[in-house]
């Protein structure tokens, strides 16, 4: 039995989601996906989320990994992307590391050059600009979710909120993860790393 998993923790929801590749007959194919507003609670609940969907004795039959690499919480999409990055190296596994901005953009469908963006109280904006592209339309990353001050205004064109939507959200992700996999793209753990488009340490 070979499967993905997807893990999605830059907003105050956890997403974790299980697409069977190659399963004994009525699970090949078969994709669960599960949002848990766990909030502070991630660090002591995020393994036994994980498990409701895959028991930890399963995870040696897993066949590639899939993170949300935010904008996002500094210590919750950090905790994924470690744990993430620690199941690719220990089972040697693939991992696909992709932005939170273009899984959203992804779901909202959008048809020009957007830019999502995700208000930070005192701080600016976090934004990121994605279109689609090529022939068959494919969203994609123009520019990387990056801060704007309060007094610098963002360059011309649609805004759309950069707000994510678990479980909707990672299944987006299981989505450009078993693309990856059906293409034989190589992903590798070491690149894989949260993106803090603010300093965590600012200020201190």
């Amino acid at each position: 039995m070979a499967a993905v998993l997807a893990l999605h923790s830059s907003s105050e929801v956890l997403g974790v989601g299980v697409r069977w590749l190659d399963a004994p007959s009525g699970l090949a194919g078969r994709t669960v996906v599960r949002a848990f507003p766990l909030g502070r609670e991630l660090s002591n609940q995020l393994f036994s989320c994980i498990e409701q969907l895959l028991p930890a004795e399963q995870w040696p039959q897993l066949s590639r990994l899939a993170v949300a690499t935010g904008p996002g919480g500094f210590t919750g999409t950090r905790l994924t992307v470690v744990l993430a990055r620690t199941l690719a190296q220990q089972l040697q596994l693939p991992l696909d590391g992709v932005g939170s901005f273009l899984l959203v953009a992804r779901r909202q469908g959008i048809g020009e050059p957007t830019w999502l963006v995700q208000e930070l109280p005192r701080r600016g904006v976090v934004a990121g600009l994605y279109a689609p592209a090529g022939p068959d339309r494919a969203i994609i990353e123009l520019q990387a979710p990056r801060l704007f001050a309060p007094d610098t205004p963002l360059p011309p064109g649609p805004q759309l909120s950069a707000a994510a939507l678990l479980p909707n959200d990672v299944e987006q992700l299981l989505e450009l993860s078993v693309q990856a996999a059906d293409q034989g793209l190589a992903a590798p753990w070491q690149p894989v790393l949260p993106s803090y488009p603010t300093s965590p340490v600012a200020g201190l």
